[in-house]
């Protein structure tokens, strides 16, 4: 049952670098755009939006990444109290079934 928990850690934990990898990729600037940004343009401005970024578009990284690092929080306490709870429940359904 460890050995399981800790794979399951580890997978998570690859599978959110390797989003965060893929949302750096996405997030560069095209490199017209980015000469146009370090030319003296005020840095303060919003970089010019892709004609095929959709104005109502949400903030698809940060709820991926919470919903990652849940998961690798409840796979890690899974790992951690996993004996614990599965001897609770055992004992609770000893108690029902007597």
């Amino acid at each position: 049952m460890k050995t399981m928990g800790i794979r399951w850690a580890t997978l998570l934990l690859s599978l959110a670098a390797l989003l965060q990898l893929q949302m750096i990729r996405a997030v560069r600037l095209h490199p017209r755009q980015a000469a146009q940004y370090d030319a003296g343009s005020d840095h303060r401005r919003e970089a010019p939006a892709a004609e095929s970024d959709h104005p109502e578009r949400g903030d698809v990284p940060g709820w991926v990444m919470i919903t990652l690092m849940s998961a690798v929080l409840v796979a890690a306490l899974l790992a951690l109290a996993g004996p614990a709870l599965e001897a609770m429940f055992n004992q609770a359904m000893d108690k029902v079934g007597n």
